[in-house]
């Protein structure tokens, strides 16, 4: 009698129907297609791989097996090589000057460049992108962000402010290979600055604001972005945040090309480095790097102490300044101030959807938090699954550390 009794495992038979398990995938494989329901009837999953359904339709997997759903994204994915596009002899050049703040590419950077391809496809032929840098390079994926041809120059002339030095650069390179385009983004950090000094040299009258760029015809913001205006399109383009999307699809050789070497210039400005700045005296929306708390943290001293040694600007959730730990111009979030942060440190921050709103168009974002399924975990570049306070605490012996032994080597 044991022989006819149908035994069932119904956590294997769970697991077959969760996708988000991670066990999931190998249930499946294992032939987990079909199970045996209460009334002893035979059910089969729809979503196996090979189910006809009553239309006649065979299910695929366009994913090959690398589904990433579930637990299995945490396991380590496929490399693909995307395909590489070369240009072997350049027609012309569009050049590009990014602002590679701290030695990177910004995401305004990366939608110049997507921007400039897109003036190569409407201007056919053998168009090169180039792509001119100063100072140190930290950037690894340049191939990976449309750079087919890259100049850098490099010196002591051109650290820190030194306009003067890198139009000197620019004039040399529109007198030795006169690009079709000059593109550089219409930004605070360098872009507009260097964007309006070289059009003064060049007698050339730029469009700023620039976000639908066609041959003919370009769309340009004006009256603070609440109206568009249509302009002839010029050589020099001053690009607004966004204006084309970003190269994702193709590698690009990224070949460094020489950089003459110019000499001293003798110029009227000099750098003489930054000056020391509160953090909290920055806008929440104009602030780089913003030290973030939620209803996680509980020791508001400790949270302070670390956020003036980070250098960082302090924000906070809607929880936090509803039960006035924070004032309310600190609120992140689609109901406060939306910002825009190269790195944003959440700490004990859920993420609900107006906070991830307000977030949205931050670089880095790093998650401080004890659920690991958190909305603002997996909106998060990097997660630290602890106590945001003991979190705090350790990083802020880590940064002390650092420091002391950049002491002791300057010694």
């Amino acid at each position: 009698m044991s022989d006819d009794i149908i035994r069932r495992d119904p956590r294997a038979e769970w697991i077959a129907r969760n996708r988000l398990h991670p066990l999931h995938d190998a249930m499946k494989q294992a032939g987990a297609a079909e199970v045996r329901g209460p009334s002893g009837l035979i059910r089969r999953n729809p979503h196996a791989v090979g189910f006809i359904g009553p239309n006649g339709i065979k299910r695929i997997d366009r994913l090959n097996g690398n589904s990433q759903a579930g637990g299995s994204r945490r396991a380590a994915a496929k490399t693909v090589d995307l395909p590489l596009h070369r240009v072997e002899t350049p027609d012309y050049y569009i050049a590009v000057v990014p602002d590679l703040i701290g030695g990177r590419l910004t995401a305004h950077d990366k939608d110049v460049l997507g921007q400039a391809h897109q003036l190569v496809s409407a201007a056919g032929g053998a168009g090169a992108v180039l792509t001119i840098v100063f100072g140190d390079i930290r950037e690894d994926s340049f191939d990976k962000s449309g750079v087919d041809r890259l100049m850098q120059f490099s010196g002591e002339q051109f650290e820190g402010y030194a306009p003067e030095a890198r139009i000197a650069a620019l004039e040399h390179i529109e007198k030795s290979l006169a690009p079709k385009f000059w593109l550089f983004p219409d930004s605070v950090a360098a872009g507009f600055e260097l964007g309006c000094r070289l059009a003064a040299r060049l007698d050339e009258r730029p469009l700023t604001q620039a976000w639908q760029v066609g041959p003919e015809t370009t769309l340009c913001r004006g009256a603070g972005g609440s109206s568009d205006i249509t302009r002839p399109t010029q050589r020099l383009l001053l690009l607004a945040p966004e204006c084309a999307n970003p190269i994702d699809e193709t590698r690009h050789e990224a070949l460094a090309m020489e950089a003459v070497e110019l000499g001293a210039t003798e110029g009227k400005l000099s750098d003489l480095g930054q000056v020391a700045v509160d953090p909290n005296s920055v806008a929440l929306g104009e602030a780089e790097f913003i030290l973030s708390a939620g209803n996680g943290v509980s020791n508001w001293d400790n949270f302070h102490r670390a956020a003036e040694l980070l250098g960082a600007t302090e924000g906070g959730s809607r929880v936090v300044v509803d039960d006035g730990h924070m004032p309310r111009f600190r609120q992140v979030g689609a109901s406060g101030t939306w910002v825009t942060a190269r790195v944003y440190v959440a700490v004990g921050i859920s993420g609900a959807v107006q906070h991830l709103q307000g977030i949205g168009q931050c670089d880095k974002v790093v998650a401080v938090n004890t659920d690991i399924g958190c909305d603002m975990v997996k909106r998060a570049a990097l997660s630290v699954i602890d106590d945001g306070d003991e979190v705090l605490t350790e990083l802020m012996k880590l940064v002390q550390e650092y420091r002391q032994l950049e002491v002791t080597d300057a010694a």
